[in-house]
């Protein structure tokens, strides 16, 4: 479920203090209902891929393959571009308490870099030629489950000149009507499905 920015501005989060100049583009409530300390078994999901995008709906594949394929034909992800290149990594901000904490898994898929993990929350980032982007998952208190929890992502951008604004502006529809309902999905599946194997283990 899509939520309010506010949700994410509202929270005590340390991504704030790093990253002030990013901008909040989304916040989405994550279907991983759990208690108070799993928020690393969702980002053990997350950073393995899970089913993302092969078991998403032709559509969302098919425009999720585009978009590699228009990159390379635009050179949209260069080497040159990616984080430590044309942007400075978001772990040269971090302060001296967060610089010792442990970063999270690395992702053997996806473009992003993991900055680092705190027992509530967790931020990768990635850059190409548009924009500079963190990826914030947080673990709250879910009002509408006695004493249960739930993932939140925030999806905090930084876009590269007017060229990165308006190609973020073209592909917003695609993200919510296509990209995001999908990823909601296949985030919840996974995460059912590694309760239930959880629970069949202790049984």
């Amino acid at each position: 479920m899509r939520l309010p920015t506010t949700e994410h501005i509202r929270r005590p989060w340390r991504i704030h203090e790093i990253a002030p100049d990013f901008e909040v583009e989304d916040v989405w409530a994550l279907p991983t209902p759990g208690g108070p300390d799993d928020l690393p078994r969702l980002i053990a999901q997350i950073t393995s891929g899970g089913d993302w995008p092969d078991n998403a709906p032709l559509p969302v594949r098919f425009v999720w393959e585009a978009r590699w394929k228009i990159g390379t034909v635009l050179r949209l992800d260069r080497k040159r571009d990616e984080v430590g290149s044309r942007v400075a990594s978001l772990r040269d901000r971090l302060p001296a308490d967060l610089a010792v904490v442990p970063r999270g898994p690395d992702f053997p898929t996806l473009p992003f870099t993991p900055v680092y993990e705190l027992p509530d929350e967790w931020a990768a980032e990635m850059a190409n030629r548009t924009v500079h982007t963190i990826m914030h998952i947080g673990w709250v208190a879910d009002a509408d489950a006695d004493g249960g929890h739930r993932g939140q992502m925030a999806v905090l951008v930084k876009p590269n000149g007017r060229f990165g604004a308006a190609y973020m502006q073209l592909i917003k529809p695609f993200r919510y009507w296509l990209v995001y309902p999908a990823l909601m999905k296949v985030i919840g599946r996974g995460w059912a499905a590694g309760r239930a194997a959880s629970a069949e283990a202790l049984a």
